[in-house]
């Protein structure tokens, strides 16, 4: 039910031009957090055991997957990240369509 409304919210919030182009701006971010959570949950890892691996804290493992983050994380987290949770991390720069 959560999720339908939150739907809904987001459909209708979208329309107003001013939220959509904010929203495309964050495209990127929201992308990040969606492949970190997605290599976690594939791993069968809570953010407690990847912050363990890495030798930090579940907070900063949830800052780090949230798209509300202030700062990106610099690649070297990425990396320590990517290898907690038993995958390579990979950058490529994709054309714009």
């Amino acid at each position: 039910m959560a999720s339908t409304n939150f739907k809904l919210f987001k459909q209708k919030a979208l329309k107003d031009e001013a939220v959509k182009k904010e929203y495309d701006e964050l495209a990127s971010e929201f992308t990040l957090a969606r492949e970190l959570i997605k290599a976690r949950s594939k791993a069968k890892m809570t953010q407690e055991d990847v912050a363990e691996v890495m030798h930090t804290s579940k907070s900063n493992i949830s800052r780090l997957e949230s798209s509300h983050a202030p700062n990106w994380p610099n690649l070297n987290t990425l990396m320590k990240y990517a290898a907690a949770v038993g995958c390579e991390l990979q950058i490529k720069l994709t054309p714009i369509k």
